[in-house]
């Protein structure tokens, strides 16, 4: 009878030591980076969509195929196209708020008067009229209107949207230096993800990040350029209707039509300001063009970029999205859609996987 040598040490016991190890670090590795890590996914959700155009580059210029260059210049374009938006919708958003002051301060001295489209109301037009004669037709109405509303709750919600926008604007930063690396080491990151797949999964492994990036590059073509092409549509829409500020509400569009059903609440905006106009017809030329470019984009459109490129149905399309939206805020547009589409891959490989016949003996 063999002799256990001097020493040695059990190897499942080793390797459920080095289990717990990894596991323990894992998880002190995610306590520690989880305020970034919205900022790591963010990055990687604009390497997988800037790829394919990334590699162009690197094919056309092959002298900056392993230096910095190329992806900083990458990385600032990217910077830029969500920059100038933002601090265009910012600065005008900063007018609008100077503008509102003035009028609140105007019409806490002259009341307002009731709108001539109020009186078009095709139902409780008389009742209508009479809450604005004894609300805030005269300036001491007006002013008990207003004084309804809180000051102290408005200066705390104004405090909290400043941290929201510094904590963005740092998470926003982190996610371009974060993007400037995965597009340097691009080919280094992608081969020790395809190894570590192949040995923690086998073959599913490389199918299941094949699905992971043709959800989001899906997700990007379905949501964001249809997002993009509604709200032009829209802003079109805006300036021949005479709509305030057509192309500022345009972008707001295009931002908020990126969530389906999205835009209507934008469109919806722009027609109570063509009301407070007095141009009803114009509000609801406004609602019938926004009901049909969002039952186009959202029944036809969408359903043949997303679901063609993942083969998943568009009602787990939905439901990824709006899931995702729901827990993960907007970075689950991409990660909502992808993680149905990868559990759908998953089921369909399992319930299509022939059983191994049964073997009776004799």
């Amino acid at each position: 009878m063999a002799e256990p040598v001097a020493g040695a040490e059990p190897l499942p016991r080793q390797m459920r030591a080095r289990l717990i190890l990894a596991l323990a670090l894992l998880a002190l590795g995610i306590w520690i980076t989880h305020s970034f890590l919205p900022a790591l996914i963010w990055a990687a959700v604009l390497a997988i969509a800037f790829m394919p155009l990334y590699e162009r580059a690197v094919h056309r210029w092959p002298r900056f195929r392993k230096g910095a260059v190329l992806p900083a210049i990458f990385t600032l374009g990217i910077g830029l196209l969500v920059v100038i938006p933002v601090g265009l919708g910012l600065f005008r958003a900063i007018a609008e708020i100077r503008d509102l002051t003035s009028w609140f301060y105007l019409v806490r001295e002259t009341g307002i008067p009731v709108p001539r489209w109020l009186y078009s109301l095709p139902i409780e037009r008389d009742a209508a009229v009479t809450w604005w004669q004894q609300h805030l037709t005269t300036p001491e109405a007006t002013q008990a209107e207003l004084a309804r509303f809180d000051q102290r709750r408005l200066l705390m919600h104004s405090q909290q949207i400043g941290k929201v926008l510094i904590h963005s604007s740092v998470i926003f930063a982190f996610t371009l230096i974060a993007l400037f690396f995965v597009l340097r080491d691009s080919s280094l990151l992608v081969g020790q993800m395809r190894a570590a797949s192949n040995r923690l999964f086998g073959p599913s492994g490389e199918r299941i990040g094949r699905q992971v990036i043709q959800s989001v590059r899906g997700t990007i073509d379905g949501l964001v350029l249809v997002g993009l092409g509604e709200g032009a549509v829209m802003a079109v829409a805006y300036v021949l209707l005479g709509v305030p500020h057509p192309i500022l509400l345009g972008i707001a569009t295009a931002i908020a039509a990126m969530i389906p059903f999205g835009a209507a609440v934008m469109f919806e905006i722009a027609a109570f300001a063509l009301l407070t106009q007095d141009s009803v017809t114009g509000a609801i030329l406004v609602n019938v063009i926004g009901f049909a470019v969002v039952g186009i984009a959202d029944h036809f459109i969408r359903p043949v970029l997303i679901g063609g490129a993942t083969r998943l149905p568009f009602l787990w399309v939905l439901i990824g999205i709006l899931g995702g939206v729901e827990t993960l805020g907007l970075l689950g547009l991409f990660v909502g859609p992808a993680t149905m589409a990868v559990l759908v891959m998953l089921w369909r490989e399992f319930v299509e996987r022939k059983s191994a016949p049964l073997v009776v003996e004799a």
